[in-house]
């Protein structure tokens, strides 16, 4: 059973190539790697196209976006394209370990009616030395306790996500079926991963969670999330989104998920968190902006 590992590239070229070269260095060899271009910097040695095709691997090809679609659309290609049966959209700065392809199929295997898999991930900075930030110390404070491997699914997995997406989405794999099916609405860049989550759930999928981690996510200020809660347009997109969740998550008959999308605790103190170094910027704008964040309810 072949991985298609999707890699919606965009950004830094040099830390594309060590993306790349860590799908080429997996143990197992049934894999397809398929680079969407989106706008990435070259600094290859050349242009990507003929640094991909220098490796003369026929499980990679490489496709370029004749007009740059941002992240929600490249990420919406990626599905499109896809055609195994198992789908990984991996981070155009992120690393698999050697071992990520052969856990894929062990779980594949194990758990065939699970609809994806979450693999956990190791943190690492830019120069990728291992750390843990902030916003990752949070994670593993509201990620489910796992022993080895678990399933979960239903209105206590969606609680546990919406008070904080501890899910990395890059050590994510999904039968194609199920992504496919739901894809990636329209008008989310931050939460499309969480929105992707919880429609499955909906749906009455169910994952497995595994406590070893199969790839190395990159944290760096540079990243989308990041550009946007300086100016506060990450929280404006995350409040419109948790208000249609508790929507959703009602109509449902999922009172505690409805709950939790009220409240998006985690989202709150993020945005109070970013209010000192606003206002020590003289972003007095921004810093009220994030103020309404963390004390508005619906």
């Amino acid at each position: 059973m072949t991985v298609d590992i999707m890699l919606p590239a965009y950004g830094d070229g040099r830390l594309l190539r060590e993306t790349v070269e860590s799908v080429l260095a997996q143990r197992d060899p049934d894999w397809r790697l398929t680079v969407i271009d989106d706008g990435v910097d070259q600094g290859l040695g050349g242009d990507l196209e003929q640094w991909l095709a220098g490796h003369d691997d026929p499980r990679v090809t490489y496709l370029a976006n004749p007009v740059r679609l941002g992240i929600n659309r490249n990420f919406q290609r990626c599905v499109d394209t896809a055609r195994e049966d198992l789908v990984t959209l991996l981070g155009s700065d992120d690393r698999l370990l050697p071992h990520f392809v052969g856990r894929v199929h062990e779980w594949a295997k194990e758990f065939p009616e699970a609809a994806f898999v979450h693999t956990n991930a190791t943190v690492i900075d830019e120069d990728g030395n291992p750390a843990l930030p902030l916003a990752d110390r949070v994670k593993r404070m509201t990620m489910p306790r796992v022993r080895g491997q678990r399933v979960i699914g239903g209105e206590d997995l969606a609680v546990s996500l919406l008070r904080g997406n501890w899910m990395y989405f890059p050590s994510v794999v999904f039968r194609r079926d199920v992504i496919q099916q739901h894809g990636f609405r329209e008008g989310f860049d931050i939460v499309q991963d969480l929105d992707l989550y919880l429609r499955i759930l909906l749906d009455g999928g169910r994952a497995v969670l595994l406590e070893r981690p199969c790839i190395e996510y990159r944290r760096h200020a540079a990243s989308v999330s990041s550009a946007q809660a300086g100016d506060g347009t990450r929280f404006d997109e995350e409040r419109a989104y948790f208000n249609e969740m508790a929507d959703m998550m009602s109509r449902a008959g999922w009172p505690r998920a409805a709950r939790s999308a009220r409240l998006h605790w985690t989202s709150r103190v993020h945005s109070l968190v970013t209010i000192p170094g606003l206002l020590a910027a003289g972003n007095r704008r921004a810093a009220a902006t994030m103020l309404k964040t963390t004390f508005s309810y619906k």
